[in-house]
């Protein structure tokens, strides 16, 4: 009677089954970590998008409630209009304005009137308000950053002939004479307001807004 010979692997054999799986472990392994780095990029995008998106919502809010109320200056001396556009961009605060719809979920006593202001400072676009409507040089601002990576932030007014002005109010606006004029002049909004952001990554970023009223 005959026996079977049982035939195991040989070592060489055994060496090439080692490297196949050695081999597709390492590809399996850089698909899985190029995917993970996938994910860990559009998590980053994602975040940033939703930076920008809430920036230009939190100014498209406060511009389309723009609120034709001046406020006294801080020292006491004179009003500051209800809309103050700096044209030169190194002037800070780049952008100021009175704004209604001011949220009291507590009910505190206080106007629905809010002043804001924004400050366009090295790489950072900052939105500052005041807990009183017209404060002075005591009172301080709560700040929040709304959005980083910024290269430039400029503004541009319509004013009531369909022409963009660089500042608000129009130049020569505030020269008029009688204390009637010097008033409306404080009060004076814009059709629209042009709001451009450049930043780093997404380049440039264009927003015209409907002044309502």
């Amino acid at each position: 009677m005959m026996r079977t010979r049982l035939r195991g692997f040989t070592l060489l054999e055994l060496l090439v089954a080692m490297f196949i799986a050695a081999v597709m472990f390492a590809i399996g392994y850089g698909a899985l970590r190029q995917a993970m780095n996938n994910h860990e990029g559009l998590q980053q995008q994602q975040a940033r998008l939703a930076e920008v998106q809430t920036a230009m919502r939190v100014i498209e809010q406060d511009i389309v409630q723009l609120a034709p109320r001046p406020v006294r200056q801080p020292i006491g001396d004179g009003y500051l209009p209800a809309l103050l556009g700096q044209a030169d961009p190194n002037t800070q605060p780049v952008l100021q304005l009175t704004r209604g719809g001011w949220n009291n979920p507590s009910g505190v006593q206080r106007p629905g009137l809010q002043r804001v202001a924004y400050f366009f400072e090295k790489d950072t676009l900052r939105r500052e308000y005041w807990t009183v409507l017209d404060p002075t040089q005591q009172n301080t601002t709560v700040k929040r950053d709304l959005l980083t990576h910024v290269k430039s932030v400029t503004f541009r007014f319509m004013d009531l002939s369909h022409q963009w002005e660089t500042q608000w109010p129009p130049g020569g606006a505030l020269g008029v004479a009688g204390a009637t004029a010097q008033q409306s002049a404080l009060r004076i909004r814009p059709i629209a307001v042009e709001v451009t952001l450049e930043t780093e990554d997404w380049g440039k970023l264009v927003r015209v807004i409907e002044v309502a009223g």
